[in-house]
């Protein structure tokens, strides 16, 4: 037993190690504090990657980790973990935040660096076997007193500019009116905040939109404070530059044509309708739309974003208050009536005709009935009228319509099995729908179909998965109660609609941690690169999403590696598109990480990547350049090791008087 023990210790303190290393090469890659606290997320930058050779040697030393030394690194790994996040915060953030909520801030970097302090104090680094140049880097960066001294230093050069600008915000949120603003107040903000150009005030309000989405919708004070200031700074902004965000060919026309309506830009025009938006709202992806077009697109059915195909965690919509109010001051600079904003109208249930209602009574009263006929047409009928409107999905499930279908899952009947299938997957399109669903039981109805139904009741069957397992609580419902082996199935051998089912919703339930590895044993990753590797399948995009998503996955990463995957995925890079190559590069990442990263980064190298990397991180998607940077410093350090080892071979070589030296080999 002691020996189990023993060895398990050995294994946890390998994960941890390598999963540590990889919190410091990112890390490493986040930059860019374009905030009022730039020089203290900068300094706790430097500090963290003096740290960094300590996690690259441990990482790469075969020796194992002593038990008491897992539980110091345990700290240490709960300390680069905090580290991450606040400067995650001080790249992506919202700037307005950081200051508005100073106390905070100014509280979260002393926590972390006395984190960061007495979790280094505890490593035994003799124990550890660190050489003595890493060793006395690391004990350099955790004397206490010396980086105590550091932060205080740090925090006297800001406190006085932060507390004058935390002055000038809350003064700025005080003032009621435009007409008594402090134009020089302004000023100041949009210069201290860097809030100068259309891009800054796009970002710092996507900050603002992540923010309402992580509190489920529902902004709390702090958040409206922060649109009020936002949109000050950006209305005194507009008025020191009235043409802020329109093209700048003012005087290049001949004079014939300078009368011409202007150019619309293109930030300002709805991605669906084309045309200027007068509601502009965000969606989860962090797009903007026209509200009108993006209510439609919904009620529709749709689940993704029209212009970037990714699924919606969710279907709020948050006002785009910065980008309506640049519209507005656009126009009006431009001579151009500003759209007005429809009139918003309270939304009400819908509801369908008493003519309507008592058909579904009649069709519910024949789901009941002992005869196979009426329970096939009752079925084809709730089918067809669920397709057709929100009004009808409600009416039928009101009336007590979903649990009378569950039965039907099981039913010998082929077409009628096919018809309940369908009818809870139509159904299921309206929100409230969902939860009934899963309360009637329907789930193992539906993996039942799943696994014994004809092609098109398996193909409805892991399409209404999908469509339940958006709600997050469900995918782990899902996930346990069996659906997931045969979604591998049907992606295996289903027809090409099947097939496109079964990645969806294999896509959505793996996006929980705890589905990843259900997958993985059921054998979904080498069907997913034999999908990539048939150009006929037409499943590129739907089989990168999946492979990324579990390449997070140490089991998922393993089966990845052991398909042979990664020529196909550098290929992906070289010619796919923008979405495809950014999947590609984040299962790379991760392959490149772990045991095999030597092996791994050899063969990508061997493959051309590093030119592909560098032409992605120039023009690729904004995620896509963050994969792709990241991958570029692994393989400079593979590279870097791989010259000192070569140049030490031919030194060995040159002493002993044999000077060839075979190259490496790293497999």
């Amino acid at each position: 037993m002691a020996e189990e023990e023993k060895a398990t210790a050995v294994v946890d303190g390998r994960a941890l190690v390598e999963r540590m290393a990889e919190a410091a090469e990112e890390i490493s890659a986040i930059s860019d504090y374009r905030n009022a606290y730039r020089k203290q997320f900068c300094d706790l930058s430097r500090r963290m990657k003096l740290l960094e050779p300590m996690f690259q040697e441990l990482k790469e030393s075969k020796d194992p980790i002593p038990e008491q030394a897992v539980r110091s690194l345990m700290l240490l790994k709960r300390a680069l973990d905090s580290a991450r996040e606040l400067l995650r915060l001080g790249n992506e953030g919202s700037k307005i935040f950081l200051v508005l909520e100073r106390e905070k801030t100014t509280k979260r970097f002393l926590e972390v660096t006395v984190q960061l302090e007495q979790a280094l104090s505890e490593v035994p680094f003799k124990m550890l076997n660190i050489s003595d140049e890493v060793r006395e880097q690391c004990t350099i960066a955790s004397k206490v007193e010396l980086v105590h001294a550091q932060f205080k230093r740090a925090k006297e050069r800001v406190d006085m500019i932060d507390m004058d600008l935390h002055r000038d915000l809350l003064s700025a949120y005080n003032m009621s009116t435009d007409a008594n603003v402090d134009q020089s107040t302004l000023r100041r903000l949009a210069e201290k905040l860097q809030l100068l150009t259309i891009s800054d005030l796009k970002q710092e309000s996507l900050a603002l939109h992540e923010m309402v989405v992580a509190s489920d919708g529902d902004p709390g004070e702090i958040i409206e404070k922060m649109s009020m200031l936002l949109k000050k700074v950006k209305d005194f902004m507009q008025t020191q530059n009235p043409e802020m965000g329109t093209p700048t060919n003012k005087g290049l026309l001949p004079s014939n044509e300078r009368a011409k309506p202007p150019v619309i830009p293109d930030d300002f025009l709805c991605p669906i309708s084309l045309e200027l938006m007068k509601d502009p709202v965000i969606v989860a992806t962090g797009q903007t739309y026209e509200r009108e077009s993006i209510e439609k697109w919904l009620q529709a059915g749709h689940d993704t974003c029209p212009k970037t195909q990714q699924r919606l965690s969710n279907k709020s919509l948050t006002p785009n208050y910065v980008l309506r109010s640049l519209i507005v001051q656009w126009s009006e600079a431009n001579g151009i009536d500003p759209p007005k904003r429809p009139a918003q109208t309270a939304k009400s249930r819908p509801t369908c005709s008493s003519g309507e209602h008592a058909k579904v009574l009649d069709l519910i009263s024949k789901l009941s009935s002992r005869s196979i006929d009426d329970q096939r047409s009752a079925a084809a009928e709730l089918r067809l009228l669920a397709r057709r409107s929100a009004e009808n999905r409600l009416c039928i499930a009101e009336a007590g319509a979903i649990p009378l279908l569950v039965k039907l899952l099981s039913t010998l009947d082929v077409h009628t099995q096919e018809n309940a299938v369908t009818a809870l997957l139509n159904l299921s399109i309206f929100e409230d729908n969902k939860e009934r669903i899963i309360i009637s039981g329907a789930v193992p109805g539906i993996v039942h179909v799943l696994r014994r139904g004809s092609m098109e009741a398996r193909e409805n069957a892991a399409a209404t998965l999908f469509s339940i397992s958006v709600v997050d609580d469900y995918k782990i419902r899902i996930g346990n109660l069996g659906a997931i082996p045969p979604l591998v199935s049907l992606l295996r051998e289903g027809s090409p609609r099947g097939k496109k089912d079964a990645a969806t919703a294999l896509f959505n339930l793996c996006i929980y941690q705890g589905n990843k590895g259900k997958a993985v044993r059921a054998g979904v990753v080498p069907i997913l690169v034999g999908l990539l590797m048939d150009p006929r399948a037409g499943m590129m995009e739907e089989t990168l999403a999946i492979l990324a998503i579990l390449s997070s996955h140490s089991e998922g990463k393993a089966a990845i590696a052991a398909a042979e995957a990664l020529p196909v995925l550098v290929e992906v890079i070289k010619s796919g598109s923008p979405r495809n190559k950014e999947n590609a590069a984040a299962t790379l990442l991760h392959l490149c990480s772990g045991e095999q990263q030597q092996q791994h980064l050899a063969e990508a190298h061997e493959k051309g990547l590093m030119g592909l990397l560098q032409e992605m991180a120039e023009n690729g998607t904004d995620r896509g350049k963050r994969k792709a940077v990241q991958l570029i410093q692994r393989m400079n350090r593979f590279l870097e090791q791989k010259r000192v080892a070569q140049a030490q071979a031919q030194a060995l070589a040159k002493q002993s008087g044999n000077p060839a030296v075979p190259d490496f080999d790293y497999r």
